[in-house]
């Protein structure tokens, strides 16, 4: 049972929102997440993915504010999803001090960049909003834990995947784990870049 093994914050919490039973997809993918490794998901739709995605980044910083540099980063196809996953973010860090914070193009990056210097410890961006950031100066990776990829497929389009490409050429090290329906070719070769040693996790 993988919710047994999660921080008693997120174990509460999960109690209050009614989710007993994991799905066999987050069964399979949290333990292999939570060890540490480099893990591509596949996984048909409404099998779980955002909710581990979730619960993986919370278990990992330990449900609790530290610094003011980012420790999860998670890259998102655009506005309209960035809103949803903050929102879905913020059901489960009401009751702890954890500080999620969301950007996107539309968001004046200098806007981004001194309301991220105030402190936060979830970034959610675009590919486009993030890599300006990282041009710019405008968000530290010094102390990134895990960097996810939810809904992975937009990567396929160039710009995007350019744009990650520039983005982890500029993190010295942590986690990484690409959250997708299916493997496409193009996902398989970030393992030359920064997904070395995956681990794949298919439902």
């Amino acid at each position: 049972m993988p919710f047994k093994k999660l921080h008693s914050n997120i174990q509460e919490k999960l109690e209050y929102l009614e989710i007993v039973t994991p799905t066999p997809f987050q069964s399979n993918s949290i333990p292999v997440i939570k060890s540490g490794a480099n893990v591509y998901c596949t996984a048909s739709k409404d099998s779980g993915k955002t909710t581990t995605l979730i619960l993986t980044t919370l278990q990992k910083l330990k449900c609790e504010a530290v610094g003011n540099t980012p420790r999860a980063v998670v890259l998102v196809e655009n506005k309209e999803r960035a809103l949803e996953l903050y929102d879905a973010f913020l059901a489960y860090t009401k009751h702890n001090s954890l500080r999620v914070y969301v950007g996107y193009e539309q968001l004046h990056v200098d806007v981004q960049k001194s309301e991220i210097f105030m402190g936060i410890d979830i970034l959610i961006s675009t590919p486009k909003s993030m890599n300006k950031l990282f041009l710019l100066n405008g968000v530290s990776t010094s102390q990134l834990k895990i960097f996810s990829i939810d809904d992975a497929e937009f990567l396929i389009q160039n710009f995007a995947y350019t744009a990650l490409m520039s983005i982890t050429q500029s993190i010295k090290k942590c986690q990484y784990v690409i959250y997708s329906e299916k493997m496409h070719p193009k996902l398989k070769r970030f393992e030359s870049y920064f997904m070395e040693h995956s681990k794949t996790v298919t439902t």
